[in-house]
Formats: C-alpha cells, structure tokens, sequence
C-alpha cells in the first residue's frame, strides 16, 4: 500500500495551502463564525476558477473527475483552517449524491451548475426526534398528480442558508430502506431554512409548509431507490470528511507545539513539563489514528478494493480523534485557547459539529462491525 502523495497532489495540496493562507487567515475564520451564511462570495469564485468545486464531477459534466484522494488532498488543506462554506455539502456529498442517483438528464441538468458554482447543494436527511440512518427518514410527501407535496422538518441540513437546491430524503414506502430522492427548489414557496443556534457550525433546520414538487425531480425516476443509491455516495463521501478533519487535528496540534515552545512559566517552556508533553502526545496519537485510518480507506475505494469496514472505521476514528486532539490543545493552551479571537475555537465548534454529522461514532461502528461478519 503506497500512501505518499503524487507529483500533482503535491502540487494541489501546496496551492490549496497558499490559498487558505492568503484568502482565509485565521482573523477571517474567526469573523466568519459570526456569519448567516456559510458561502462567502469571493472565496466561492475563486474556488470555482481553481475547479475545486467540481473536483469529483465528471469531465463530461465540467467537473475535474478527479480521484478521491485527490479530492482529500484539497479537502485536507481546507479543514486546517477550518475553511467554511458548502464545499464539502455541495461539491462532494450533493454532487456524489447526484451522480449516484440521478438519470442521465438530471446529471447534465445540475452537475455542471455545481462544478461551475452556480448551484450550491444541500442533503437533508435527518429529522426531529429520530436516529441516523434509513429508519430514521419518515418525512412522507403527498402523492398528487405529477407531483408530490411536502409538510415536514429535517433538522442538521448542512449549509442550507447557503443553497439553491435541496436534496431531500423522503419515505415513499413501509421497508426499512424505502427512501427516495427529490430535488427541491431552496427558494421554493414554503421552503424555510433557520440556521440552529448555539456551539454548531452552520447546521440548519428546513421546514417545509405544502412545498410542491414535480415528478420530474424525483431523482432517478424511480421511487423507493433513494437509500441504496445514497449510501454508494455516503461511501466515497464519508473519507473526504473524515480528511477535513484530520486536517484539523493536524492544524491544533500544530498550534499546541508552537504554544508549548514559546509559553514560559517558573523561567521554562512549557513543554518541558511532562504533563504538558502528555496532552501533546494524545494530540499525536489521535491525528495519526484518523491519518491512517482514512488514508487505507482512501486507497481501497481508490483501487477497487472491498472498503465498506475501513471506510465506517476511519469515520468513527476521525470524529473521536478530532473532538479528543481538541480537548487536549485546550489543555495545553489553557485559557488562551478558549479566546474566540485565538482561532482554536473554531475548531473546537468544527469538531463538535462533525462528530455526529452523518452518523456518530457509535453508529459507524456498528455498521463497521456489520462489515466484518462473515
């Protein structure tokens, strides 16, 4: 198993990491927190140029038809900041989503909107009082003619203020995994979208009061395929998260070091204390549990290898190694980390949010296990 990276992604990860460093220093990040909106235009644009929103789309639809791990690479660069913004919602999990589900005119319909920026998606799939996954979808539409009528809540629509579009998971029938796909219109009349209030980062809850939908956006034309086809995306999506995150916990445990050199007491350096050295060294081992896990299912999907176990395994690990190599650079930090202004906040908010985001640890390893059973 070859993990080191290729002459281009060198190349994408170096342009990615100058990019973040002049277009989002960390006193932007910080005053993004405070934003409706997730999307700011201008680094929207510019990321569009660079064809970073459309990494994973098909040449033919505009899109770079990249590699998953070259889509980590990039996204591994954007959680270090952590960048904000509907790249991950719209350029991986909607687009994935897209090309897993959709027929072949609604792919050339929304997939070059997306790798062109002009369409920004969200997935709504989890609802009030309900658990992750195909059970958990009970939001039933009205069946009228041609068309289908929505009356509900979905609840932790990533990015929602900053789409033009909505996938929605709705139940079309009494199994388990009778689920189906509607394109909804985020500006739709009766589409109401709230970002939730709190320690969340741009999650969001959309009502939906008689919001009509036409046949024609079912995706894929076909009902009760929904699931199936959203768990092929979930499984090439989930990776490039779970390298957002490790991207993060390298970032934290960059600023813990460089905390620990250069933050005096009793006439030393912090780091030389040995309960110190103690968090930085958790901090390590939970950045490299997530690198690694990730990396292997990076490069099962990427060769055609069976990788459903390593993949439930590297999400369960990076949302456990993120929230934890957070915890430990607070302790290192002490007060200063808890600074807004300081920036380690930010990632303190970004792991909190992604460790549930498209099911918690518990759940993946779960599913992990169900994997592993012969």
């Amino acid at each position: 198993m070859d993990l080191s990276l290729t002459e281009p992604q060198e190349m994408l990860r170096s342009s990615a990491r100058s990019f973040v460093e002049r277009e989002a220093p960390r006193h932007a990040i910080v005053a993004m927190q405070r934003a409706e909106s997730s999307l700011v235009p201008e680094l929207w644009r510019k990321a569009s140029e660079l064809g970073w929103l459309g990494i994973l789309v098909p040449s033919r639809h505009g899109g770079g038809d990249s590699s998953l791990t070259d889509a980590a690479v990039l996204y591994e660069e954007l959680g270090r900041a952590p960048l904000p913004g509907p790249f991950f919602t719209s350029g991986v999990l909607g687009a994935l989503t897209v090309m897993e589900a959709a027929t072949d005119a609604q792919q050339a319909a929304l997939l070059p909107r997306v790798a062109s920026g002009e369409a920004v998606l969200a997935v709504a799939i989890t609802e009030p009082n309900t658990s992750w996954g195909p059970q958990g979808v009970t939001l039933a539409p009205q069946r009228l003619d041609g068309r289908y009528r929505l009356h509900g809540t979905k609840l932790f629509v990533s990015d929602a203020t900053s789409a033009t579009e909505i996938v929605v998971a709705v139940r079309t029938g009494d199994a388990p995994g009778d689920v189906s796909l509607l394109r909804v219109d985020a500006g739709a009349p009766g589409v109401r979208v709230r970002r939730l209030p709190g320690f969340l980062s741009w999650q969001c809850e959309v009502t939906f009061d008689g919001v009509e939908v036409d046949s024609a956006d079912l995706l894929g034309g076909r009902e009760n395929q929904g699931w199936a086809k959203l768990e092929g995306a979930l499984l090439r999506a989930w990776p490039i998260l779970c390298s957002y995150m490790v991207g993060g916990c390298q970032a934290v445990f960059d600023m813990s070091v460089a905390h620990s050199q250069v933050r005096v007491q009793f006439g030393v350096p912090i780091g030389k204390f040995q309960r110190v050295q103690d968090h930085i060294i958790r901090l390590a081992n939970h950045l490299d549990a997530a690198r690694w896990t990730t990396a292997e299912a990076l490069w099962k999907l990427d060769t055609g290898r069976p990788a459903t176990a390593a993949v439930h395994m590297a999400k369960a690990v990076s949302s456990e190694a993120y929230l934890e190599a957070c915890n430990a650079a607070h302790e290192v930090h002490a007060g200063q980390g808890s600074l807004i202004e300081y920036g380690l906040a930010a990632h303190t908010q970004m792991s909190r949010t992604l460790f549930p985001y498209l099911g918690d640890p518990r759940w993946h390893k779960r599913r992990m296990t169900d994997a592993l059973e012969w």
